[in-house]
């Protein structure tokens, strides 16, 4: 007879993971993410996805009041809209969401905003409080992506130890673009189709490229796509954020947000 026992290990390791990530929601720990782009970004889409809802979030102010309104977009009003007003989806409360407008809805006066929330989040003594990582959504359906405002943030202000994740949404767009700057170069419609994936990809090249010569650069990027249909998700932004934090703690934190948490657990520890 055989002396060999089983090895229970894994399943130990296994099991004490899955308690880790258990007694970390507990704490009622927090990821805060700031979200800035405007309101053809797509900001509403991620969100949900990210949360896995379909769902609009709930509002809360600074003092905690919940507010009467359920929309993420901005409105005409900008007294209305407070980037420091809380976010929180209810299929996924361990996140908190802020949002800002692009700067080029409110100028300079926006810019200032961003600067001043993330310096006085930065003041806070409990990591929960702060923020962890900027989201700065790009729609690529506009001629021109970068702009001045994009200019302005990331060659004139730094977010000191918050991480920047440039978001390119609505990618799909610049495809039927392709497509038809090359018919207009006399390419028939089949040859463009073909054509169309090597034009986008170094148009995406050229942008990103743009944003690395800046001062202050994001310190990671993500192409997203036709994100309004069914199944597509934003898990590949989530291991963006993951791989531009600095902190274990804050890594743990975004992996316990996820479905996925023990995949993801394994997966980073190996690394």
């Amino acid at each position: 007879m055989s002396n060999l026992q089983p090895d229970f290990a894994p399943i130990v390791k296994t099991i004490a993971e899955e308690t880790r990530f258990v007694d970390l929601k507990e704490k009622a720990q927090r990821f805060r993410v700031l979200i800035i782009g405007g309101a053809n970004a797509g900001k509403t889409t991620i969100l949900k996805k990210i949360c896995d809802t379909t769902n609009d979030p709930e509002i809360y102010d600074k003092e905690g009041q919940k507010l009467g309104t359920s929309t993420l977009e901005p409105t005409v009003s900008r007294g209305y809209h407070d980037i420091g007003n809380e976010m929180i989806f209810r299929d996924n409360p361990t996140f908190i969401f802020h949002d800002s407008r692009g700067f080029e809805a409110g100028g300079v006066d926006e810019f200032r905003m961003v600067k001043s929330f993330v310096a006085e989040q930065g003041k806070k003594k409990e990591l929960k409080n702060q923020v962890h990582v900027i989201w700065y959504c790009i729609a690529m359906d506009d001629d021109r992506p970068i702009t001045y405002a994009e200019n302005q943030f990331f060659s004139e202000s730094g977010t000191g130890k918050v991480p920047v994740i440039a978001v390119f949404t609505k990618c799909e767009a610049l495809e039927l673009k392709a497509i038809a700057t090359l018919e207009d170069e006399g390419h028939t419609f089949d040859k463009a189709a073909e054509m169309a994936p090597g034009y986008v990809e170094e148009r995406l090249k050229n942008v990103h490229k743009m944003l690395e010569k800046m001062k202050y650069p994001p310190k990671g990027h993500i192409y997203l796509q036709e994100l309004d249909k069914p199944g597509v998700d934003c898990s590949r932004l989530v291991e963006c954020t993951l791989n531009a934090l600095d902190y274990g703690t804050l890594q743990r934190l975004l992996i316990s947000t996820q479905v996925n948490a023990l995949e993801l657990s394994i997966k980073y520890s190996l690394r």
